[in-house]
């Protein structure tokens, strides 16, 4: 009976061992585990749930089954030109196979070192073997793109028109064959068989951001500045157009405005001269001894100042004077 009691207590304690040290986990939702028994992998769970692992023995090690993400560190690269450029990468990858996973990085800090090599010697490898252009640009379409410049404070719609045809540039650019996107694809390509090794399945790999060195910088600005010189000698030589325009309309209408000036002017001279030569007449036929005089005197008040010297004064014309 003391044997059974003590047989019974030995067991009851042993379930309360077993018990606390816990042979039960849960698996939730979006992880994985590997099972090992004395470091050797005896099994791989992968649905969620509760599992058994034995007590003193078994060990589980938890990873998300979750798509993970891996942000690479901005990298000055340069192209096949050897325009250099910041390349800011980043990356969606899942572990797919956690059995390899566990027995080649074992955890995902590791994992994450080892995508640091793989993908930032893959972005390196393909942003040098292509142009500038293939990294920045996805698709033709600014070889078709027109510019036109907006032209407000214009109410002539032609004039309006002819200004825009003067600052109109049409964009052509190297026609790209791969493009940004394609080279993601290359990029995912190449280190893909590389990542499989770890139990690694990369989703993509995206060229995040890029940014241009502070020379490749300056030479774009150079650019921008060019193109809007250009636009703005167009303004210039439109409005040196309009001014010559106006200048010519304000001579046009001051030579007409003189003109005719000139024409009311003589016809009011014309109007005066008939009225005093109508006055004069009257006067002499009032007087015509006293008319001879005043003119004679009003004509010695001109000519006889003016003259240096007289040779002779037997003339009728000075006989008012003698």
């Amino acid at each position: 009976m003391k044997k059974t009691l003590i047989t019974l207590g030995v067991i009851v304690a042993l379930i309360v061992v077993l018990a606390i040290l816990g042979p039960f986990y849960i698996l939730e939702e979006g992880e994985q585990s590997v099972v090992t028994r004395f470091g050797a992998i005896v099994r791989v769970e992968t649905e969620p749930g509760l599992k058994f692992k034995m007590p003193f023995m078994d060990t589980v090690t938890k990873y998300s089954a979750k798509i993970l993400s891996w942000d690479g560190d901005a990298q000055r690269i340069p192209t096949k030109e050897n325009q250099f450029i910041y390349v800011d990468p980043t990356s969606r990858w899942v572990i797919s196979d956690p059995k390899r996973f566990y027995e080649t990085v074992k955890t995902v800090e590791n994992a994450q070192l080892r995508l640091d090599d793989i993908l930032d010697s893959t972005v390196r490898t393909v942003i040098s073997e292509n142009y500038l252009n293939e990294a920045v640009r996805n698709s033709n379409r600014i070889n078709d793109m027109t510019v036109v410049e907006e032209v407000s404070s214009i109410d002539d719609l032609e004039a309006a028109e002819r200004l825009r045809s003067l600052t109109v540039s049409s964009t052509q650019q190297e026609s790209i064959k791969i493009g940004r996107s394609g080279l993601s694809d290359k990029m995912l390509s190449l280190a893909e068989p590389y990542t499989q090794e770890y139990g690694i399945t990369l989703i993509d790999v995206v060229i995040r951001q890029i940014k241009y060195s502070d020379d490749l910088t300056e030479s774009v600005y150079q650019r921008m500045i060019k193109e809007r010189n250009q636009i703005a000698e167009a303004y210039r030589s439109y409005g040196r157009g309009q001014l010559a325009e106006w200048e010519g309309k304000t001579t046009s209408e001051q030579k007409s405005i003189l003109s005719s000036a000139y024409a009311q002017a003589e016809e009011i001279k014309g109007v005066a001269d008939a009225e005093a030569t109508r006055i004069y007449a009257e006067a002499y036929e009032l007087d015509p001894d006293f008319f001879e005089l005043w003119r004679t005197l009003e004509s010695y008040k001109q000519i006889v100042p003016a003259m240096d010297k007289v040779l002779s004064t037997d003339l009728s014309y000075f006989d008012l004077l003698y």
